[in-house]
């Protein structure tokens, strides 16, 4: 009876000891660096405890997530001084990247000098922003789909967009075409995920756009199961509560123009394979087409915005393959009925938004946000894009993007679903 209580015991303390083996010793991004409390994380509420009629593999699971996140706290007590060395360390002077990208340059960024300004009001602008945002998941008569899935049914391959920084306690989804370029080096720079020369960057604009855009670069939520298993979901919703989480978002309909310029009106191999040549071929009746881009821009062969409004509306489209995510939705990309993001930042007010943002999380000294573009995809044109645009089509689209204009508090846009 002896021999077998020891046996149990051993089996318990060597499961322990793997725990803190995988947790600590195999995240090499700094998992054991954890900063977990920053300036406006809050309380969130906790799940009901289990009952005696639960199943022993629950309670199991729920000792394993208290114990996950007692390992957590005791590391943010162990490294909380050398964050607070970090985030003393002078900002790094800014400097003009090579422009070699030809979307990049056609952007026009604006290199002049100037000091973000952080409105009094932007307390009082984030807190009616994450109220529209809760109102509206909790409103039993606005749906969409998979608004009523929790996060458990979410699946991995849907969360590689939520990039995770564990120096700083942040988690930043990127939306495609709302500044996430830049919101990338950002966290690069945070989490030191990646090296030149052996030292980490401290300048977003040093790092290059092809680094920024590598999936390897980044810790995503889609990563934790090759790195934890079956503890990911739980190491997943521990950070979701003490971490800090933001989105940036956009008028739908003009995230899709910006989308649909930079695509299709610049070469772009990639997307004129997988997306030009059906769209080409199902809408505008082209059968021989070139087999390259720079071809088929000589023979003046372009996809038109009418095309490609035609496609997103088509239902084959996703039969085939998800939307691609520089037009997937954002209730999509970020499952915001899901997660409770801390700060929603517009497009529209960039400037000010990432002013304040870097403000609250502590890091305005460590870095600045890079200096934003003129913006060439501006909102007033979407009359002049959709003016050849069927007005049934119109309806169609805002009915696909619905829950995009609702949820993130932009107006519907009457002057384009009426005669």
């Amino acid at each position: 009876m002896t021999r077998a209580r020891l046996f149990r015991l051993s089996v318990v303390l060597g499961s322990v000891f793997m725990i803190l083996l995988i947790i600590v010793y195999w995240d090499n991004v700094g998992t054991a660096h954890f900063y977990l409390h920053t300036s406006f994380s809050r309380p969130h509420a906790l799940g009901t405890p289990p009952t005696a009629a639960q199943d022993e593999d629950r309670a199991g699971l729920l000792d394993v997530d208290e114990f996950l996140e007692k390992l957590l706290s005791s590391g943010l007590r162990q490294n909380g001084p050398l964050n607070r060395k970090m985030e003393q360390a002078p900002l790094q002077g800014s400097s003009r990247p090579v422009l070699g990208n030809l979307e990049e340059n056609v952007r026009g960024y604006d290199w002049s000098t100037r000091i973000a300004r952080v409105s009094l009001d932007q307390e009082k602008l984030q807190a009616e922003r994450r109220r529209t945002l809760r109102e509206f998941c909790a409103n039993s008569s606005f749906t969409f789909p998979a608004k009523e899935r929790s996060f458990d049914d979410i699946p991995n391959y849907e969360l590689n967009h939520l990039i995770v920084d564990d120096r700083h306690g942040i988690i930043y989804c990127y939306v495609p075409k709302v500044a996430c370029t830049n919101w990338k080096r950002v966290m690069i720079v945070l989490s030191e995920s990646l090296l030149d020369q052996g030292a980490p960057y401290r300048d977003p604009l040093d790092i290059p756009r092809e680094h920024v855009h590598n999936s390897s670069t980044h810790l995503t939520f889609n990563k934790f199961w090759r790195r934890y298993g079956k503890f990911s979901r739980h190491l997943m919703k521990i950070k979701l509560k003490k971490y800090t989480k933001f989105l940036f978002v956009r008028d739908p309909f003009v995230r899709l123009i910006s989308a649909f310029r930079s695509k299709f009106e610049l070469e772009n191999e990639e997307f004129y394979q997988r997306f030009a040549i059906p769209m080409l071929k199902l809408y505008s009746n082209h059968t021989n087409l070139p087999t390259s881009v720079s071809e088929a821009f000589r023979a003046g062969l372009k996809v038109s915005f009418p095309d490609f409004i035609q496609y997103l509306l088509d239902p084959r489209t996703e039969k085939m393959a998800p939307f691609n995510e520089h037009w997937r939705q954002v209730y999509r990309l970020c499952h915001p009925c899901q997660i409770d993001y801390d700060f929603v930042g517009k497009l529209e007010t960039l400037s000010e938004d990432a002013a304040h943002l870097l403000q609250l999380l502590k890091v305005d000294r460590l870095l600045h946000f890079p200096p934003s573009y003129r913006n060439r995809t501006a909102s007033s044109w979407e009359e002049d894009w959709f003016a050849k645009i069927p007005l049934a089509w119109r309806q169609q689209l805002y009915k696909l993007y619905e829950a995009d204009f609702v949820l993130f508090g932009y107006p519907k846009p009457e002057n384009l679903l009426k005669d």
